[in-house]
C-alpha cells in the first residue's frame, strides 16, 4: 500500500490523489494515478470542471477530464502488453462502478483497498463477480508480504 501512496503523490486532480498498484505473483506489474491523458492540461491549470459544476463525489463521472487511477494501472498493462489477470490491485480508494467494471472484466482477483468510495453499485457487482475486495489492514502479514 506504501507503494499506491506514493504514485498518488503524483496525481494533480484537485479533489482527491489516488494511487493504484497491479500485482501477481510478488512483482509489480503496473501502477497508475489519477489524471488527465497524456497531453492534456492538467486540472490544477484550469481548475475543476466537477467543483465548478458542484459535482458530489461518486456521481456523474463522465463531468471529468481525468482518468481514475485504476484505469491508469489497466491502461498502462495494456500499453506494454502486461498480463494482469489473476491479479491483485492495492488502491488508495475503494473504486467507482466503472473502474470495478473495468477490474472484473481484466481479470482481477482480489482488490485490495485504504479508503472508501460512494459508490455501493461498485461493491454489488464486485461482490456478484466473486473478486474479493478487502479494506487494507496492516496488521495481515498476507497483505503486507504481497510486494516483496
Amino acid at each position: 500500500m506504501d507503494i499506491a501512496r506514493l504514485v498518488a503523490s503524483r496525481s494533480t486532480c484537485l479533489r482527491r490523489q489516488v494511487g493504484a498498484v497491479i500485482v501477481k505473483d510478488k512483482n509489480v506489474l503496473t501502477t497508475g494515478y489519477n489524471g488527465t491523458p497524456s497531453g492534456i492540461s492538467h486540472c490544477d491549470e484550469g481548475g475543476c470542471l466537477r467543483d465548478q459544476l458542484k459535482v458530489p463525489s461518486g456521481e456523474r463521472h463522465e463531468l471529468c477530464r481525468g482518468l481514475h487511477a485504476e484505469q491508469n494501472a489497466i491502461i498502462q498493462a495494456a500499453k506494454h502488453g502486461v498480463n494482469i489477470s489473476g491479479g491483485t490491485l492495492y488502491c488508495t480508494n475503494a473504486p467507482c462502478v466503472i473502474c470495478a467494471k473495468m477490474l472484473i472484466n481484466a481479470g482481477l482477483k482480489t482488490i485490495v483497498y485504504l479508503e472508501g468510495y460512494p459508490d455501493d453499485l461498485a461493491m454489488e457487482l464486485l461482490a456478484e463477480s466473486g473478486i474479493e475486495v478487502t479494506a487494507y489492514n496492516p496488521s495481515v502479514s498476507e497483505q503486507s508480504a504481497e510486494v516483496v
